[in-house]
């Protein structure tokens, strides 16, 4: 290992945690193969707890780590193409793209060669392990599956070249622009606190994107101090320097190598409305990230399988990477959602693979309780988390399956404290871990937030200090009330939700009305 621990682990940077040692593998685009993934689960159980956990950005998690991995392995690992060849840089943040980039029908262009060439140009440039650990691009293809509402620092989001009613770019211009080119637009993460990001106005042409990414990485590097233990975040720097400077200095440090690309940066905010990521559902309420979808090319289909709260025992692995390499291409690609793809299935496999899925004790409907219901580590895994969020997820995942049955996904978020690290984007359902002080004991309970409110992080809480005792039979009533109380089925939970004031709600929620 380079170094004992850091708070963004890697490959070769481990973190300590409440249930051992931290290990976490980047997987640019999230995207592996057959092979890579068994090796992965034989690391998972000579050295850890005997599963993964998939994380939001895509990655690999291996916990319970009690003793150092063997370099031997490391470097076998690194020469699958997992870890990247240079140390230096492997504690980066993933870089993200959609998980259907190549495949999917709607896509205006395959992000798959930007992830890697930027990949691949930061394993050249040692240097840019110096700015923070949680530095973070995203390529967003402008399909049906879309990442551009994930939180990044920089995000590339392809537009026809019509976008905003222009036919001219009028920045980095490169020649003639047309209605079926596809350009990216430049993303910037916003200000000192601020999570999402915003539109420059900048548009590229894809062959732009890496210069420019560098040019952005270079100036946000010039103004970190790589001898400091603490780096400061991109948000920060352009809090500090200002949107505009900190642009102007990006095309003066692009000017120097690239003079083709322009030599005048000019400033403008193009109006696009941003929305909270909601699991991508479609108006007949398709999601796309699970269930059984139509590739691009033509006879192949995708299948997006359900892993509850992102952890995969290994021999559930072992068996999906079996079945990926039978029945697809042998690929398998993770998603910020938590679960899994896999690709290249022919349509007359399709039924073969829905079968074995099962027997590995998996499933793939989107409104199976456990397909939008997300969870950090909790207590077992987090000194700053107050309660056991994920034991409590999976019980409460497994006492509304014998309740209820949903028709639609309702995205369900327990988080142990107010870091929010299992989901950044304010869900239908959060509970908010809490200490309840009870007469002679601290019991472990919730306070329950309902999504949209702008003014607050997890929405508009509509109970507090609620035991686990009483948070199954609580959510039932809800589910149940929302089911009841819709106006028709096409009504999604929030939407039910932002029709009543929290009073109202409450009244519903009673005992009582049910």
């Amino acid at each position: 290992m380079l170094s004992p621990f850091t708070a963004c682990p890697g490959l070769f940077y481990t973190t300590p945690a409440q249930d051992g040692i931290l290990s976490r593998l980047r997987i640019p685009g999230g995207i592996l193969n057959s092979e890579q993934f068994r090796t992965i689960a034989n690391i998972a159980d000579n050295y850890g707890g005997g599963y993964v956990d998939v994380t939001n950005r895509a990655n690999l998690q291996i916990r319970e780590i009690k003793q150092e991995i063997n370099i031997e392995v490391l470097q076998r690992l690194q020469k699958l193409g997992l870890g990247s060849i240079n140390p230096a840089v492997d504690h980066i943040r993933n870089i993200m793209t959609s998980p259907t980039a190549g495949i999917d029908t709607q896509e205006l262009i395959d992000t798959r060669p930007l992830v890697k060439a930027w990949d691949e140009y930061m394993i050249k440039h040692s240097h840019l392990g110096g700015l923070s650990a949680k530095f973070s691009v995203c390529f967003d293809g402008g399909g049906k599956l879309s990442v551009k509402n994930c939180p990044n620092d920089i995000t590339f989001i392809a537009v026809l070249g019509d976008e905003g009613g222009r036919k001219e770019p009028k920045f980095f211009p490169t020649g003639k622009w047309g209605h079926n080119l596809v350009y990216l637009i430049l993303h910037l993460c916003g200000g000192e606190q601020e999570k999402l990001s915003a539109n420059t106005g900048i548009l590229l042409t894809p062959e732009e994107c890496i210069p420019v990414l560098a040019a952005l990485a270079q100036v946000y590097l010039q103004h970190t101090d790589s001898n400091s233990r603490s780096k400061p975040r991109l948000r920060e720097v352009i809090h500090n320097l200002g949107r505009e400077y900190y642009l102007q200095l990006v095309q003066e440090q692009l000017s120097s190598y690239k003079p083709h690309l322009g030599t005048k940066l000019e400033y403008q905010n193009l109006t696009h409305k941003r929305k909270d990521a909601k699991f991508y559902i479609d108006k007949n309420k398709k999601i796309y990230h699970l269930g059984i979808h139509r590739q691009k090319q033509v006879g192949l289909f995708y299948i997006g399988i359900v892993l509850p709260l992102g952890r995969l025992q290994t021999w559930q692995m072992r068996g999906l990477a079996d079945l990926a390499a039978k029945y697809g291409s042998g690929n398998l690609r993770l998603t910020p959602w938590q679960n899994l793809l896999i690709t290249d299935i022919p349509q007359q496999h399709i039924s073969e693979v829905e079968t074995e899925i099962t027997h590995l004790g998996l499933g793939y409907s989107a409104i199976n309780i456990n397909s939008a219901l997300v969870s950090c580590s909790g207590k077992q895994g987090c000194a700053a988390a107050a309660t056991d969020t994920k034991s409590h997820a999976l019980t409460l995942g497994e006492y509304l399956e014998t309740q209820i049955t949903l028709d639609s996904p309702i995205n369900i978020h327990f988080s142990g404290c107010v870091k929010s690290c299992a989901q950044h984007h304010q869900g239908d359902i959060t509970f908010l871990g809490v200490n309840i002080k009870a007469e002679n004991e601290t019991l472990e309970g919730y306070q329950v937030y309902l999504g949209d409110d702008t003014l607050q992080q997890f929405g508009r809480q509509i109970y507090e200090n609620v035991t686990f005792a009483d948070l199954p039979q609580l959510m039932n009533r809800m589910l149940k009330v929302y089911q009841i109380k819709r106006v028709s089925s096409q009504e999604s939970f929030r939407e039910f939700a932002n029709r009543y004031d929290i009073s109202e709600l409450k009244q519903l929620f009673s005992v009582q009305s049910i």
